[in-house]
């Protein structure tokens, strides 16, 4: 991801919604992700630890985020160490942020060196009791690599036996659900660069192009505006539609294939989500219209159904009977096989099996509480999708949505979705 500005006053209000829900005497510590190693001297692209990014803004590795609100020294109170630089260093990987350019980006005025944190680490240890330390606890995370985090647990428990140690997760994933004005702001210019990625696309399928060149599209209207693919762009034609993290993306397109492209992009390490499927030939057939408003007439009542005190599950519920209709005005599921399905595998799940919102911002499928209940602030996504392997095609369709107290907010309401407005925009070039 780019490295863009963001203002400080964003991260200022993080620290601030954290350190609220920290009990007395307590200090908590967050660490930059690893920089990852592929083969040889190879290595991957640093991607920062979203929860440190959240409290910080720092996207530079080997950096220690370190809270202690009941600290006596008030300089104490907070204090971000970050990774000395030199010259070879420099000559190698570029300069590394200065303590003043630190400060400048997260708002924390105590920036100092790394070499100095075991000894402000332990210094604050013998004044506290409670330790809350940091771990990716999202209900999917399969961490198979030892994170710095999960060391640093191993270590700091080991050295202080004694102390309460507590999950910060938890807090986080509760602050982290509900976006303030600033991260919205930041997702919907996400959305709006999706947006001129589409309408790219839109200019340029056809029948005979490959896959690969379509991504290749966004890439080059993502990049060129400073951000990159939020995640693994799927660029499905033809069959391809009904596999659902399909990214082999190496097929030519057809002219009777639809393309389902599920592909966002991300921006100052804000995330959105948006899933589309065009007709190759710039125009659905009879049959492909017809499921597409289906699904379309099903996404925008989950918009609608968006509405605070609700759970992610009540969605998943709401969209299966939505989709059962219309599975069965489509002539794909009879009244009978409804009525005799059991409550833990509905009949609709042959043609819709997966959930139709998760909570997005720094993360594509960001932490939320599994029962957590929607409040203003959340921002979901909506992707119904009906997939009909038998008929070679299927189709998704998925906005990302803002929670307000006033019904739910559009993030990507400019980006075409009607079927006649697709087939318009594409025959136009």
């Amino acid at each position: 991801m780019k490295a863009m500005p963001l203002s400080a006053a964003l991260f200022v209000l993080n620290r601030e919604r954290l350190v609220k829900k920290l009990p007395p005497r307590s200090l908590a510590v967050l660490n930059a992700n690893d920089i990852m190693p592929t083969n040889a001297d190879g290595m991957m692209g640093h991607a920062q630890n979203a929860d440190l990014f959240y409290l910080a803004g720092v996207r530079q590795e080997e950096t220690i985020l370190l809270l202690a609100p009941d600290a006596f020294e008030p300089k104490l109170r907070e204090v971000l160490f970050i990774r000395e630089s030199n010259e070879q260093l420099a000559t190698w990987e570029g300069r590394k942020l200065t303590k003043e350019q630190a400060a400048q980006i997260s708002g924390i005025q105590n920036v100092r060196w790394l070499s100095e944190f075991p000894t402000v680490f332990r210094q604050i240890m013998g004044e506290l009791e409670n330790v809350f330390l940091n771990l990716n606890e999202h209900q999917r995370a399969d961490t198979a690599v030892e994170t710095r985090d999960a060391r640093f647990v191993v270590e700091t428990r080991k050295k202080f036996p004694l102390h309460q140690y507590r999950r910060l997760a938890p807090l986080l994933h509760e602050l982290r659900a509900v976006k303030s004005e600033h991260e919205i702001a930041a997702i919907k210019a996400a959305c709006d660069l999706t947006g001129k990625g589409f309408r790219r696309a839109l200019k340029f399928v056809r029948p005979g192009v490959n896959e690969v060149e379509v991504e290749a599209e966004f890439a080059h209207e993502f990049i060129r505006h400073h951000g990159a693919f939020a995640y693994p762009p799927i660029i499905a034609s033809g069959a391809n539609n009904n596999v659902l993290h399909y990214t082999q993306n190496d097929q030519v397109c057809k002219k009777s294939d639809l393309l389902l492209l599920d592909v966002a992009a991300g921006l100052d390490n804000y995330m959105s989500d948006l899933t589309r499927t065009i007709p190759v030939s710039g125009k659905f057939s009879r049959r492909q219209k017809q499921v597409y408003n289906a699904v379309l007439r099903i996404f925008r009542a989950q918009v609608a159904a968006l509405t605070p005190g609700k759970t992610t599950k009540d969605l998943r519920l709401e969209c299966d009977e939505r989709t059962a209709k219309e599975c069965v005005d489509l002539g794909l599921l009879k009244l009978s096989e409804i009525k005799k399905q059991k409550p833990d595998a509905p009949a609709v799940k042959k043609f819709f099996m997966h959930g139709v919102s998760h909570s997005i911002g720094l993360d594509v499928h960001d932490v939320m509480k599994v029962d957590a209940k929607i409040a203003p602030g959340w921002v979901l996504t909506v992707e119904p999708a009906i997939y009909i392997p038998a008929e070679g095609f299927g189709i998704r369709i998925e906005n990302t949505v803002a929670v307000t107290n006033d019904g739910p907010l559009g993030l990507m309401t400019g980006i075409p979705i009607e079927a006649d407005e697709i087939e318009a925009l594409m025959n136009r070039h």
